[in-house]
């Protein structure tokens, strides 16, 4: 069997059962997938153009997702304090609900055993890494394991935005994140 071709169909078909469940709560795969980043990223990367790249949309596409989810009241559009120019959204409470209802992918991933899953988690995580830098796109990783982080402070500060950071901050996905 040719593994370079079976691999993508596996994650392919994956991708969409996962996304087909997102009809199910009312929303629809893009929706899903917009809220889903938007519960991991920090505060700093919640602008339609952040979601856009970490989505691989574009933002025309995203502006009218995150519109249509504004609407069935899931996020809600904050102005930046320094900046008024720049949007971000955040989560709603009915939008972290709907971001924590059960998935079956990951119900099927939690039921490997855990070597498995940690080899299947490096492995998903080197081939991510070589189609980001093939498309010179961001790799959108942890705050805290960023170059620019710094321990400073209750949370910690990023050096690169010469700002500090809350706890929550540096456990979320950044677009600025470089890795350490």
């Amino acid at each position: 069997m040719d593994h370079t071709a079976r691999i993508p169909e596996l994650i392919s078909r994956l991708a969409r059962l996962d996304a087909g469940e997102s009809w199910a709560a009312e929303l629809n795969p893009a929706q899903r997938a917009a809220l889903d980043y938007l519960s991991r990223a920090n505060r700093f990367s919640r602008s339609p153009s952040h979601v856009a790249a970490y989505l691989g949309s574009t933002r025309g596409t995203v502006s009218q997702t995150l519109k249509a989810l504004a609407q069935k009241g899931y996020v809600e559009e904050e102005r930046c304090d320094t900046d008024k120019r720049v949007i971000r959204f955040a989560l709603t409470a009915s939008g972290a609900e709907a971001t924590a209802l059960p998935r079956a992918l990951a119900d099927a991933a939690a039921a490997l055993p855990p070597a498995d899953r940690t080899a299947l988690q490096a492995a998903l995580e080197q081939i991510l890494g070589r189609m980001i830098a093939q498309n010179g796109g961001q790799p959108f990783g942890l705050c805290r394991a960023c170059r620019h982080f710094a321990p400073d402070g209750p949370g910690g500060f990023c050096r690169l935005l010469a700002e500090p950071l809350s706890p929550e901050d540096t456990r979320k996905i950044c677009h600025e994140q470089v890795p350490a």
